[in-house]
């Protein structure tokens, strides 16, 4: 036996030279110098380092390997930045290079082959899909005229709150429920409610919020089968379409007379029949649209509103300030208008902070680079696949003063935004791939907020406290709901 393996091993020799040869050769020219990576296994990878949450996992190991770190998912190199300057030379000084998605199996199932904006590949189509979104759904026109939808679904909320006459309100599904029926009536045109369509969203969001193995080692796609991954997305995917079908059908039926009560989808059929410019607005684009708006729509804006919400209610101090400026702007209206929303330094603060603590989306949607790139001196090669950390970001010691505290004030003379012109503080993300629905989120937040604390004092029911554990997923909510006692103001 021991003979047997010397002549194989000597047989063996001259191709285990010419591939170590090969091997070095190829390196040398293609990767010189890789960002430093923490020790991988065979296989997976650093897969097994990154927990149920890997937004802390991932900051845990950039404070040993560096802003710019090289990890293995499975069969996938990811670069993760976690750094102000390395978002910055991602997102901007090389944005164009850092623009791509990568192939996700669970997003081209639930977004008909990635046909919408957020996870779609960056080329020709994407750009057209945004312009759309952005020119005829998200402008600020658009987004002003549905203004009633938002004081409508608002003050519905505020009615079911003054009739608990101060008995415990489950304030989480409120705020869940009128996020929902806000963008029901702008994208579709009426409200869908009932628990088995908001059922059907929170799987949604549960598909898109699972690990896919698959995604990161091919050959083990089965263990994505056998979890039943592959099963609930291709199920949630099924009923969505059924759904949307429908929701298509009614709306080519439909008397159109009113041009001003025309919603999402009215636009996007109309755009559709006229056929602009030559790029033909198929149904499976336009129903992918859709679920994107919902996807990001409802959950990032009540995760948001819901955090913010938490925090005030943790931290007296800063709900007291927030309802003095209120009140000062109120002066006696019924209503906080949105008009009155720009004349609110402290509200926006609150915000800010809300989403510096609270990133909805930790580590964004990921990104993948299209060619070989130097960065920061280090060699990044064409493919691998981009983590921006924006929940390390937003709590960097060497950029944030207390990072762990909540300070709104901190905002009130502070140039930073959420808008992706700053690399601190980037919730949304920047650049060609931030999110085109900033505006639309954050004016039904603040309304609604501003409106919240300038009705009704909030007290947390029950003596224990609040509960600031997190959910696991691609969008982090709190997992237990806010319960208040709602007094109101005199």
């Amino acid at each position: 036996m021991s003979f047997t393996l010397q002549v194989l091993f000597f047989l063996s020799l001259p191709f285990i030279l010419a591939l170590l040869i090969l091997s070095y050769f190829s390196s040398s020219k293609s990767v010189k110098n890789l960002p430093p990576s923490p020790p991988k296994l065979p296989l997976i990878g650093n897969l097994h380092q990154l927990g149920s949450s890997p937004h802390r996992a991932l900051q845990a190991m950039a404070q040993t390997y560096g802003p710019l770190m090289l990890i293995q998912l499975g069969t996938v190199p990811v670069l993760v930045a976690s750094s102000v300057d390395a978002a910055k030379q991602i997102m901007k000084t090389h944005d164009l290079i850092f623009s791509n998605r990568p192939h996700l199996n669970i997003p081209d199932k639930v977004f008909y082959a990635c046909k919408d904006i957020a996870f779609s590949k960056y080329g020709e189509y994407w750009r057209q899909v945004k312009s759309i979104a952005v020119l005829h759904l998200l402008s600020n026109k658009r987004v002003h005229s549905y203004q009633h939808v938002r004081y409508d679904e608002m003050t519905l909320m505020m009615g079911k709150i003054r009739s608990a006459n101060g008995s415990p309100v489950n304030l989480s599904e409120l705020l869940i429920t009128l996020t929902n029926n806000v963008v029901c009536r702008v994208a579709l045109g009426r409200t869908y409610e009932g628990r088995k369509f908001k059922n059907l969203l929170e799987r949604l969001m549960e598909s898109l919020g699972g690990f896919s193995v698959g995604s990161y080692i091919p050959s083990l796609r089965w263990v994505d089968r056998l979890s039943g991954l592959e099963r609930r997305a291709d199920q949630v995917a099924k009923e969505f379409d059924e759904f949307l079908e429908d929701v298509l059908d009614e709306h080519v039926n439909k008397n159109m007379d009113n041009v001003e009560a025309r919603d999402l989808v009215d636009i996007l059929l109309e755009f559709r029949r006229d056929n602009a410019k030559g790029f033909r607005l198929e149904r499976d684009m336009i129903k992918a649209l859709i679920v994107d708006i919902f996807s990001a729509g409802t959950d990032t804006t009540f995760t948001s509103l819901e955090w913010a919400t938490c925090e005030l209610l943790r931290h007296p101090r800063a709900m007291k300030e927030l309802q003095k400026e209120v009140h000062e702007i109120g002066r006696g209206k019924s209503v906080i208008a949105e008009d009155d929303l720009d004349k609110m330094p402290y509200l926006k603060a609150v915000f800010k902070e809300g989403l510096r603590l609270h990133t909805p989306l930790p580590l964004l949607v990921p990104r993948e680079s299209t060619e070989d790139i130097k960065l920061n001196g280090y060699d990044i090669q064409s493919g691998t696949q981009v983590l921006i950390n924006a929940w390390a970001i937003a709590r960097d010691p060497s950029v944030w003063e207390d990072p762990e505290e909540f300070r709104p004030e901190r905002f009130l003379n502070s140039p930073i935004d959420y808008k992706g012109f700053g690399f601190e503080l980037i919730p949304f993300g920047a650049g060609r791939r931030g999110c085109p629905g900033i505006q639309f989120a954050m004016v039904v937040n603040e309304l609604v907020l501003a409106n919240l604390v300038y009705k009704f004092d909030l007290t947390l029911a029950g003596d224990e406290g609040m509960d600031m554990t997190e959910t696991n997923g691609i969008t982090v909510h709190k997992k237990r709901p806010i319960v208040v006692s709602a007094t109101p103001c005199s």
